[in-house]
């Protein structure tokens, strides 16, 4: 085998991986979901519905409704958790109680 083909072999090779690096990733994202309410303080995937911040790690309050992470796919609800819609509504009872 010539230097050159060794080394376009290797290249393909480590190209080749890491598009199944990514594809495996989008696959991974695909099984999860946002999950609001259970998140403790300091704990959160990135930002908020308030648009306070938005960095995970930023919340401040544990179970916040409008903080979230993301979870497997189908075990939002087992984890007390809430869909981006149903925690809009709470925010939105929470500050009519106000």
């Amino acid at each position: 085998m010539s230097h050159k083909l060794a080394i376009s072999t290797a290249l393909a090779a480590t190209l080749a991986l890491g598009v199944l690096s990514d594809a495996e990733a989008a696959e991974r994202r695909a099984k999860k979901e946002k999950c609001y309410g259970i998140s403790p303080a300091g704990q959160n995937d990135c930002s908020n519905l308030a648009g306070t911040h938005s960095c995970a790690g930023q919340s401040t309050v544990d179970n916040d409704p409008g903080e979230w992470r993301l979870v497997t796919k189908g075990l939002c609800k087992s984890q007390g958790g809430y869909t981006r819609k149903e925690a809009r509504e709470i925010i939105k009872q929470l500050k009519k109680a106000k």
